[in-house]
């Protein structure tokens, strides 16, 4: 019986006449199985290299609708599938750029309770979450379970891309980074911005490791770290040594089942040096239409407050605000209100104002993203 149809002898070529891919290679493509854990900006272009490049099975792993936002770097989708579900649009363009490949959907969020038994069925793991929780469960269980973990991030103009693999000898994530930082020091792309092709880049290189690892081709990313910075043009690599004390990976690991990553990531933080009252965005706009004195903070970065803010707040930064006291000195006993972009500058910014004597502070419960939701419409969100 051949080992391809007439149709796959057409459409795999360029990898069949391949030195190093052959049919031999095409055939373990074929039958390969990958999990894209995020079918966002780095997994819209790793999803469909992989497909183009005939991989059997590729697993989805999303919980998230599309929005207009996504669409400047998410290519899978356009602008007639906002509003719908990342997975069921991508497995429709998945299906429809090849036949070849099943596609198998996991709609949710992974979790500590379903990421054992959804990693399981798979031959190499893709990374391409934007949240801390996410990135350490995928990384602990993947070590547990033994498969490989394509991982990369990316932030503004850099990204960056490593394959662990604690099976074959090489580091895990912790091994690269033990601990979680604190939430309000971590943001994701929707914090910072990110420019549109730069996941492009990092997912297309996450694409060509997996298929590496399928083949057994080369020489993949094992204990190194590869940084790219799209405004340079520029590519440095890092060496990761595996830590004989990794709490997940090494000799003696302390880590051996999946964590409440939720939780975890905002206890790693510490319990807050004061108690933060909240107010949400309804009951701010209340106070401010009853006429009500207060002052509202925006501690955001002055190009965010470029994009959208709220009439009459005062921006500080959070990297400003312990020089610029005095500038609130007035209100130390009077109403405060902060705000950020989604919640987590300004709550920090909260605990430094009570902890330094301002009693009548509040943080803005969700931000202005929240403000925009629930009271003004017309406030951008980014």
């Amino acid at each position: 019986m051949p080992r391809f149809t007439p149709e796959q002898v057409e459409r795999y070529k360029r990898h069949l006449l391949l030195e190093g891919v052959g049919p031999d290679g095409q055939e373990k493509l074929l039958a390969g199985r990958v999990l894209l854990i995020g079918a966002g900006g780095l997994g819209s272009p790793a999803a469909l290299y992989l497909a183009a490049a005939g991989v059997g099975t590729l697993g989805l792993v999303d919980f998230d609708d599309i929005e207009a936002s996504n669409l400047q770097r998410q290519i899978l989708y356009g602008t007639r599938d906002v509003g719908k579900s990342k997975v069921q649009i991508a497995s429709k363009r998945l299906r429809a750029l090849n036949p070849d490949v099943r596609v198998e959907l996991h709609e949710g969020r992974l979790d500590s309770g379903n990421a054992e038994r959804i990693l399981a069925g798979y031959d190499v793991i893709v990374d391409g979450t934007d949240t801390f929780p996410s990135r350490y469960l995928t990384n602990d269980v993947s070590v547990w379970l033994g498969k490989p973990l394509v991982y990369a991030s990316i932030m503004r103009f850099e990204g960056q891309v490593s394959v662990f693999d604690a099976k074959n000898g090489g580091p895990c994530y912790r091994c690269l980074f033990p601990e979680p930082p604190p939430p309000e020091l971590a943001p994701n792309c929707a914090e910072a911005g990110v420019l549109g092709v730069l996941p492009g880049v990092i997912g297309t290189m996450q694409a060509t490791e997996a298929l590496k690892l399928l083949i057994g081709l080369g020489s993949p990313l094992r204990g190194r770290l590869l940084v790219y910075d799209a405004l340079a043009m520029e590519f440095r690599e890092f060496r990761i040594p595996r830590d004989p004390d990794c709490a997940v990976c090494g000799d003696s690991p302390t880590i051996t089942e999946p964590i409440d990553y939720e939780g975890f990531c905002a206890a790693s933080a510490g319990e807050p040096a004061v108690a933060v009252p909240a107010i949400v965005p309804l009951e701010l706009k209340r106070r401010m239409d009853a006429g009500s004195e207060l002052l509202l903070v925006d501690v955001r970065e002055p190009f965010e407050a470029d994009i959208a803010s709220i009439p009459g707040a005062r921006l500080i930064p959070l990297g400003e605000l312990p020089e610029r006291l005095a500038e609130l000195e007035a209100w130390r006993d009077r109403p405060v209100v902060v705000h950020c972009h989604t919640g987590g500058r300004s709550r920090s910014a909260c605990e430094l104002l009570l902890s330094t004597g301002f009693s009548g502070v509040e943080n803005l419960e969700g931000g202005i993203e929240a403000w925009s939701l629930d009271v003004d419409p017309d406030v951008p969100r980014y």
